[in-house]
C-alpha cells in the first residue's frame, strides 16, 4: 500500500528528531565521560568542567573565535569542535591527552590559530580542541641569557617580557605579536634577524612535552631523536608542547630600520634584479623584506595599473654604518640617511608589527588581532636570480590578476651556515630568499572564496618554472593543504610523502621514524601530519 504524502512527511520530520536527540545525547555523553575521566586524571579534580566548554555552553562560541585568524573557518558551515578543553594546569593536558585517546576523538592542539589552512581548530572527522592560551608563563633568565616559555604564550609577550629584564637581549623569532609559541617554534619560526641569528629552533635548548601516553618529558627523557623532530618538525605531530627553553640572542642598543617604495615607473625592476645577486651575501647584520603589490596610480592623464615595491628592511647597528654597507653592496636602491630610523630593539619589534612611532612598548601584551580577514597564503624558495625579462612577466601577471602579492624574505648569512639536517626544516644553504603569496579578502561566501583562492593559485602555478624543483620547497609554518594531505587511511605514509618532502626535503623519513617510534598509532594527526610508517 502506497504511503501518503502527508503521512511521509509526518513520518522524515518524527526521524529528524530522532536523529537529532540521539546526536544531542551522544554529544551529551561524550562531554559527560570526557569531564569524568579528566576529573579522574587531573588536579585540581574538581575543576574539570570548568576548563570544558562543549557546544551548548554559552561560552563556546566566544572561546572558539577568540583565536581564529582566518575567517574563511568562521562560517557557519564550518566544522565544530565537540568539545574545546582550556587547560591551565599541565596536569589537565596530561588527562586530556588520556581521555581524548581513551574515548576515541581526534585532538587538535591550538596555541595562537595564526595557522593558515585552519589545521589546528578545524578537522573533518568528530574532534576536540586542546588550546593552550591558558599557559602562557614565561620565565626569562638574564644571568644565563635563557628563557622557558610556555606554548600558550604569543611572541607578543615573549618580546615583552625580554624587554623588561634587558635592553641588550632579543629572540629570534617573527614579526607578528599575536603569534603563538607553541606552533611557531616547533615549525621553525623565522623573523628580521635570520641572517645573523638563525631561526628560532636553532636557539632552543630544551623542551617539555607531553606525549600519547600523557608523560611529561623533558630533553632528556624524550631523547635527542624527539627532540630534533619538535625543532622544525611541527610539535602536533608528536604529542603537546608544553613548553620551550629557548637562548636569548644579543641585540645592540640601536638597530636601524627604513621603508623605500619604488614603482616600475622608478625603475622598480632593475633594482628587485640587483637585490637577488646581494640580498644573500650582504652584511648579516641585514636583513630586506620585499614587499610586491598591485596597484593603481593616478595622474593628470587618468590612471594606470602598475606594481610596488616595498623594501622594509632591519639593521643591527646604527644609520651610518647601514649607508656605508647600502652605498657598498646596493647602490641602486638609493637609501639615504633622512630613510633611515634609529631606534631600540623592542622599538622595531612595534615598527615591524605597523604599530605607529611612540606606540607603548605595553600593545605587545595584547593577545588579539586588529585585523582578521579572510585569507590564503603559500610559499617558494628562489636559488636562482629571477631574470629581468622573467621579473617584467611577474609584473604583468601581478598586475592582470590584480589582488595577490607577494613577500621576498633575505635568505644568506646564519642560514647558509647551518647544515640542513640539523634540524628538521631544511631550507637553509642554497636559498637566496623565499617567496610568501598573500591574498587577502573580506566578501563573505563560496564565491569570493573561490575566486581569491584561484588567482593565488594561478600566481603560485605561474612561478613554476622561477622557483626550487624536485622537490618544490615549501615552508611547513605556512601550512597549505593544496599541495596535498594524508587521510590517514593505509596509504598515510604515501600520502604523507606529498606534502612532507616539500616541506622537509630529505629530513622527512627522519621524521616518519621518530613518529613511529612515539606515536605508532597515529593519534597526533591532523591533514598534514608526519604519519607513521605502516605496519
Amino acid at each position: 500500500m502506497e504511503m501518503s504524502r502527508a503521512s511521509f512527511g509526518l513520518l522524515l520530520l518524527l526521524l529528524l528528531g530522532f536523529l537529532i536527540i540521539s546526536s544531542s545525547a551522544t554529544s551529551g555523553s561524550i562531554y559527560e565521560n570526557f569531564v569524568q575521566c579528566l576529573s579522574k586524571h587531573s588536579s585540581p579534580f574538581d575543576q574539570a568542567s570548568s576548563i570544558v566548554y562543549a557546544q551548548t555552553n554559552s561560552s563556546f562560541t566566544n572561546v572558539l573565535q577568540s583565536y581564529i585568524r582566518n575567517q574563511r573557518f568562521n562560517a557557519f558551515s564550518t566544522p565544530k569542535p565537540l568539545i574545546i578543553v582550556t587547560p591551565s594546569d599541565e596536569s589537565q593536558v596530561q588527562a586530556a591527552i588520556i581521555c581524548s585517546r581513551d574515548i576515541g576523538i581526534q585532538l587538535r592542539i591550538r596555541s595562537g590559530g595564526h595557522d593558515y589552512d585552519g589545521l589546528s581548530y578545524v578537522s573533518d572527522v568528530p574532534f576536540f580542541i586542546l588550546d593552550m592560551f591558558n599557559l602562557r608563563s614565561i620565565n626569562v633568565n638574564i644571568t644565563d641569557e635563557t628563557a622557558w616559555v610556555q606554548a600558550g604564550a604569543t611572541l607578543g609577550e615573549l618580546y615583552y617580557k625580554i624587554w623588561e629584564k634587558s635592553r641588550v637581549h632579543g629572540f629570534p623569532a617573527g614579526v607578528c605579536p599575536t603569534v603563538g609559541v607553541g606552533g611557531h617554534l616547533s615549525g621553525g619560526g623565522y623573523g628580521n634577524m635570520l641572517r645573523r641569528y638563525g631561526l628560532s629552533i636553532d636557539h632552543i635548548v630544551d623542551a617539555q612535552i607531553v606525549n600519547v601516553n600523557g608523560y611529561i618529558l623533558d630533553r632528556k627523557s624524550m631523547g635527542e631523536d624527539l627532540f630534533w623532530a619538535i625543532r622544525g618538525g611541527g610539535g602536533a605531530s608528536f604529542g603537546v608542547i608544553l613548553s620551550y627553553k629557548v637562548k636569548l640572542v644579543r641585540v645592540p642598543e640601536i638597530v636601524t630600520v627604513f621603508r623605500v617604495e619604488k614603482t616600475l615607473a622608478q625603475n622598480a625592476t632593475d633594482i628587485v634584479y640587483q637585490w637577488q645577486h646581494i640580498t644573500d651575501k650582504i652584511d648579516n647584520d641585514l636583513f630586506t623584506r620585499l614587499l610586491l603589490q598591485p596597484i593603481t596610480v593616478k595622474s593628470d592623464n587618468g590612471s594606470a595599473k602598475t606594481v610596488r615595491v616595498t623594501f622594509i628592511s632591519l639593521f643591527l647597528g646604527d644609520s651610518t654604518r647601514l649607508i656605508s654597507v647600502m652605498n657598498k653592496d646596493f647602490p641602486e636602491l638609493g637609501l639615504k640617511k633622512e630613510d633611515c630610523m634609529e631606534m631600540s630593539w623592542i622599538e622595531s619589534v612595534l615598527y615591524w608589527a605597523n604599530f605607529d612611532n611612540g606606540t607603548s612598548v605595553d600593545v605587545l601584551l595584547n593577545r588579539t588581532s586588529d585585523s582578521v580577514n579572510f585569507l590564503k597564503r603559500k610559499s617558494d624558495y628562489v636559488q636562482k636570480p629571477i631574470s629581468r625579462d622573467d621579473l617584467e612577466g611577474l609584473w604583468k601577471k601581478i598586475i592582470e590578476l590584480g589582488k595577490p602579492g607577494m613577500v621576498f624574505n633575505s635568505y644568506g648569512g646564519r642560514m647558509s651556515e647551518i647544515p640542513a639536517s640539523e634540524t628538521p626544516f631544511p631550507h637553509r644553504a642554497g636559498n637566496i630568499f623565499k617567496i610568501q603569496y598573500s591574498v587577502s579578502w573580506h566578501d563573505e561566501g563560496a564565491e569570493a572564496d573561490k575566486e581569491h583562492m584561484n588567482l593565488i593559485r594561478e600566481l603560485y602555478s605561474y612561478m613554476t618554472p622561477l622557483v626550487s624543483k624536485t622537490p618544490r620547497g615549501a615552508y611547513l609554518n605556512y601550512r597549505d593543504v593544496d599541495i596535498g594531505i594524508s587521510h590517514n587511511g593505509k596509504d598515510s605514509y604515501q600520502e604523507g610523502k606529498v606534502y612532507g618532502v616539500q616541506y622537509f626535503m630529505n629530513n622527512f623519513d627522519r621524521l616518519v621514524k621518530v613518529k613511529t617510534a612515539v606515536d605508532p598509532q597515529n593519534f597526533f594527526r591532523y591533514e598534514q601530519s608526519i604519519p607513521p610508517l605502516p605496519y
